[in-house]
């Protein structure tokens, strides 16, 4: 998921690019003004992060422990996480740390780009415009409803109203803050643009440009322009709402609110808090440290540290880009100590990223059970076996081409062997705790990741007392952050799916691909919607990929007789692949820029492990018993 895990400055620069403008200037009055506005939604979204931790916690006590369940829990948690996901979304878009890809946009000559950014920043101001407006139409007309429990309907508006305006004033400063020419330039060009488009459909309905087409024109040109990629799924379906008169735009907020309207992905910002707690309590990299004086004189030992730390930490935060900065700023360093190839060993991370996706509580697992109608905690199991087989398969080669190591220089100061232990066993402990309550059934995922939290805060104050209060709460603000710009991605998908239903894409691409495995077999299928979600997990950053295509394809697997499990878990790991696979990979951009090395130095070292992974990919499509056993034996 990918995920994301921008706080960095190398990060963000790997996310959206070195092109300048992307943030406001702080030295003026106004740009005082939001820094301060930046910084108090931050700490409420923190807030709201924790107290929705705390609802979910308390219900799971009282229905769990005193048999008493709390009936309005899950509303509230519901409420709280449309809070999250736009106040989250606006501080994000505030440190200009949403994901965005630059690559296409550096293709273009030199002189197009500075005028591309500026467009790219009318485009964020705009959407985030335009879904305030038709917010504010949705809160008028919600005032008479009310919810399941009674409670005002419009108290599940007034978050989006109130972040999107947030978001408007954010992308309205990002867009000034540029050369005046450039700024009534790119405006006065972009609006030409809308307005010729316009008139052309009002005085020429007979030969109007189809709403189709302008929703794919949208989308193309937001992804050129480097355009974070929520804002891209957003623009392109509100051109769609625009351009249809028969479409109430009240109907573009309802969309993209209910995208984010569900219990179950609470999951994961809990999850990535969870995540994050574990990395600063300290349990990280004393499980690393472990694992090097286990592996460090084993022939490829850093290999296997670092396949088996990416694995381990997996599950626990479910999110990728997490991992690869847990297992990275504390292994990277002990490559550097240990004179080994730094490029050698960010290839080899990226790949075990890939082998990761499918661990519990992966993050883009649990999007894509969601999308497609599947059972989560059948998938989480599903996808353990095809994870250690890619597991296994990166630890042959990496031991293959690996040389041995003094563990002795890989850290400056050594830890008393008992504190190491002690620390591991509290991590495991941790990680047991998540897989059991997990493939109990007896709680769910979101409720299982507000116990991990819960323990993460706990026992690791009580085992290593290396976090402050001031600390802890920093960790609340960053994971509300992070969710926010994971979410807002899973909210603006949810607006184009809707338009891309309207425009029957399901139904093209349903008879389309079902006409293909009839000709071809379903293996053929299989493999074309692998080759699918490499392409788009590149071009898409992974998680709208899953959006998209999850719902379009699982479908036609069930018809053909695929497992959807089995689907389910293939297409996720073909999804991590072009993530994480060079030249496009957002992923890959992301690890290079945490690990210090440039993609350029990695791609060809990384080169042997994708070919591995894509060989095991074919392997676990051929041999669906590889994602069925575990479920068919915990009766998933």
């Amino acid at each position: 998921m990918a995920a994301v895990l921008p706080t960095d400055d190398a990060t963000t620069t790997a996310l959206h690019g070195s092109a300048p403008g992307w943030g406001f200037a702080h030295e003026s009055q106004p740009g005082r003004w939001l820094a301060r506005l930046t910084r108090w939604t931050e700490y409420l979204s923190g807030a709201v992060l924790a107290i929705d931790v705390m609802v979910v916690f308390v219900s799971v006590i009282y229905r769990y422990f005193l048999h008493d369940p709390v009936d309005w829990a899950e509303e509230i948690a519901r409420a709280l996480m449309i809070v999250l996901v736009f106040l989250g979304a606006a501080t994000t878009l505030a440190r200009s740390q949403h994901v965005g890809i630059d690559l296409f946009r550096q293709w273009l000559p030199a002189s197009w780009q500075p005028a591309l950014v500026q467009i790219g920043h009318w485009i964020i101001a705009g959407v985030a415009g335009s879904l305030c407006v038709s917010s504010l139409m949705l809160l008028v007309d919600s005032f008479e409803q009310t919810t399941s429990l009674g409670l005002p309907q419009y108290l599940y508006v007034y978050p989006v109203v109130i972040g999107s305006l947030f978001m408007t004033l954010f992308g309205l400063a990002n867009a000034l803050n540029a050369p005046a020419r450039r700024v009534i330039g790119t405006l006065v060009a972009s609006l030409a643009v809308l307005g010729a488009i316009y008139a052309w459909n009002a005085f020429v309905p007979g030969a109007a440009v189809p709403h189709g087409l302008m929703l794919l024109g949208a989308f193309v040109f937001g992804l050129v322009a480097g355009v974070p990629i929520g804002f891209v799924l957003a623009f392109a379906s509100l051109l769609y709402f625009l351009a249809d008169p028969t479409l109430p735009l009240m109907v573009y907020s309802q969309q993209v609110m209910a995208g984010s309207d569900h219990f179950v992905l609470l999951a994961i910002p809990f999850f990535v808090l969870a995540g994050l707690l574990m990395e600063s309590n300290g349990m990280s990299s004393r499980l690393i440290e472990l694992l090097l004086r286990v592996f460090g004189r084993v022939r490829g030992g850093m290999g296997l540290i670092t396949i088996t730390a990416t694995a381990f930490f997996s599950g626990v935060s479910g999110s990728k880009l997490a991992d690869v900065a847990a297992v990275g700023g504390i292994v990277m360093p002990a490559v550097r100590r240990t004179r080994q190839d730094p490029n050698e060993a960010a290839g080899l991370l990226a790949a075990s990223a890939v082998m990761a996706e499918t661990i519990p509580p992966c993050v883009n697992m649990i999007i894509m059970g969601f999308v497609a109608n599947l059972s989560i905690a059948g998938l989480f199991m599903a996808g353990l076996l095809p994870a250690a087989v890619m597991a296994l398969s990166l630890a042959a080669l990496a031991v293959i081409v690996g040389r041995k190591i003094d563990p002795d220089e890989a850290f400056p100061h050594r830890r008393p062997l008992l504190r190491l232990l002690g620390g591991a066993l509290v991590a495991v402990l941790m990680v047991a705790m998540i897989g059991k309550g997990v493939t109990s059934g007896v709680a769910t995922s979101t409720e299982v990741s507000a116990f991990a939290v819960i323990y993460a805060l706990v026992a690791g104050s009580l085992a290593f007392r290396e976090l402050s209060v001031r600390g802890i709460a920093q960790l609340f603000v960053k994971s509300a952050s992070m969710a926010g710009s994971i979410l807002f991605i899973v909210a603006a998908a949810s607006s184009l799916s809707f338009a891309l239903t309207i425009e029957q894409i399901p139904q093209l691409v349903s008879s389309s691909m079902i006409a293909f495995a009839q000709h071809w077999g379903s293996t053929m299928f299989m493999l074309l919607a692998v080759l699918m979600m490499v392409v788009f997990g590149a071009v898409l950053e992974g998680a709208p990929a899953l959006i998209i295509f999850g719902p379009l394809l699982t479908p036609i697997a069930a018809q053909l007789g695929i497992n959807p499990l089995h689907f389910g878990t293939v297409m996720v790991i073909a999804m991590g692949l072009g993530l994480f696979a060079p030249p496009i990979g957002l992923g890959l951009f992301a690890t290079c820029a945490m690990t210090g090395t440039q993609v350029k130095h990695v791609a060809r070292p990384m080169l042997k492990y994708l070919a591995v992974l894509a060989a095991t990919l074919i392997l676990l499509v051929l041999v669906p018993a590889f994602s069925l056993w575990l479920p068919t034996r915990l009766g998933l």
